[in-house]
């Protein structure tokens, strides 16, 4: 049996936006080839909920994220996962920062690169915005995540 391609999907929190990306790609993926994670460059939030919002937007989406738990991005992710997404430039700077090799680093990618490619366009944090904010970012994450899903499925 072959070894499962990892994708972990990073935002501020590992509240909104990635746990959002992390629910709408696993929804995407067949889970006997691709293990799908999220994480925070921030530990505001760690062993919490993803925020109400974004729960309740996957939730009109029919899916459900509430298994899972914020955690902060470590070093050892590199080690862990082929491929991070960020959402969006901050977190790419902070992701790049905590690199140790050339390796490392061509993992990282803006997950808007997917729809727009080389752009570098972020997905905006609907945190202090209110509930439109979150839908919008789930109808960027979706079409960003249907490319993805697209590509890494074609390589298997």
């Amino acid at each position: 049996m072959s070894q499962k391609t990892s994708i972990l999907m990073v935002c501020l929190g590992n509240i909104c936006r990635s746990p959002l990306a992390e629910g709408i790609l696993k929804s995407k993926l067949d889970a006997s080839n691709f293990f799908v994670d999220s994480a925070g460059t921030a530990g505001y939030h760690v062993g919490d909920l993803p925020d109400r919002r974004s729960i309740q937007v996957a939730k009109t989406h029919g899916l459900d994220i509430t298994n899972q738990r914020c955690r902060k991005f470590s070093p050892n992710d590199f080690k862990m996962f082929d491929h991070i997404f960020v959402m969006d430039n901050s977190n790419y700077r902070d992701v790049l920062a905590e690199a140790n090799s050339e390796e490392e680093r061509q993992k990282v990618d803006l997950i808007l690169n997917q729809i727009f490619p080389g752009e570098n366009v972020d997905v905006p944090d609907p945190y202090y915005g209110g509930d439109h904010g979150f839908e919008s970012v789930y109808q960027m994450l979706d079409e960003a995540c249907e490319a993805l899903s697209k590509k890494l499925s074609e390589k298997l």
